[in-house]
């Protein structure tokens, strides 16, 4: 019997081992021990009669079969993956999805996608990381994020990528705020007063920056926010005139908390993706790549 020579997990350990690039980092990802994933991989090796890899201070090198192996390895695990989505039992997949994704979907549509992701993968797992787009792509380059969420630009657009909506910025106010410095005509006017906005190494702000000095405008009264979120109280309270994402104060919009001021600039607007990489993602990684593209369209 073949079971008797092979199992999955023997293969999602080689898999992995080639992924993360050492057996430590192996062990991590799937929840065991590096002696474990060690054992696996020997014991297969020892099934085949050939090496896989070559072991070399921590660090793995495959040799010609072990190229060959692996990439028919990915082709079994998916295949188990599609066995167990034609018989409707998801919830034998056990496993981690390591997501990353900016502020902006977190305070969004996330939590929805999350629980549509766990009604479909019960024991799969979400270790989340919330944070900046350049944060989350040099996690995802490394390959410790699965799937990530965030807009444009990424360094490689190499691999899977799902578009998921553009999102636009606008300016927005309090209508106290308002009543104390009146409704802004232009940027000229706007900048004379406080501006809440994101951090200083975001788009948004780089624009604003750039714009301002082009037209020789004072840039002294700008707030920064490392948390995106955190603008919006401070918009309502009245403490400044905010750029924001439009998707970020719908609600607020519609309360009449918040009013939607025109002005002659805007910067580009947040073009966003979900990316995973193809060649050796999980089946189910993909499927949640789906979900959030989805997600994002019900929520535009």
């Amino acid at each position: 019997m073949i079971s008797s020579h092979l199992t999955l997990k023997q293969l999602e350990a080689l898999v992995c081992v080639v992924d993360m690039g050492s057996f430590r980092k192996a062990a991590a990802v799937l929840g065991t021990t590096q002696p474990n994933i060690s054992n696996r991989i020997t014991k297969l090796e020892t099934d085949l009669g050939i090496v896989l890899m070559h072991r070399d201070a921590g660090s793995v090198r495959l040799t010609a079969r072990g190229e060959k192996l692996v990439s028919a390895a990915r082709q079994v695990l998916r295949s188990a993956e599609v066995f167990w989505e034609a018989a409707a039992r998801q919830d034998l997949i056990v496993d981690r999805l390591r997501l990353g994704v900016t502020e902006l979907i977190a305070c969004t549509w996330l939590h929805p996608f999350l629980r549509r992701f766990r009604a479909a993968y019960p024991s799969v797992s979400v270790e989340l990381e919330v944070g900046l787009s350049a944060e989350i792509s040099k996690k995802f380059s490394a390959g410790d994020i699965d799937l990530a969420l965030q807009p444009e630009p990424f360094p490689s657009k190499g691999g899977g990528s799902l578009a998921l909506g553009v999102y636009d910025y606008i300016w927005v106010a309090s209508p106290d705020h308002l009543n104390e410095i009146g409704v802004p005509g232009d940027l000229d006017d706007i900048l004379r007063s406080p501006v809440l906005t994101h951090g200083k190494h975001t788009l948004a702000s780089g624009g604003l920056l750039k714009q301002a000095e082009r037209r020789n405008l004072p840039v002294n009264q700008i707030v920064y926010s490392n948390s995106l979120a955190s603008c919006v109280p401070m918009a309502v309270d009245g403490m400044g005139t905010a750029l924001l994402p439009s998707a970020l104060v719908k609600e607020q919009l519609n309360s009449a908390a918040l009013v939607l001021i025109k002005c002659d600039w805007h910067p580009e607007p947040l073009r966003f993706f979900a990316r995973f990489h193809k060649d050796r993602a999980a089946r189910f990684v993909e499927v949640a790549a789906s979900f959030a593209a989805e997600e994002a369209e019900n929520h535009e």
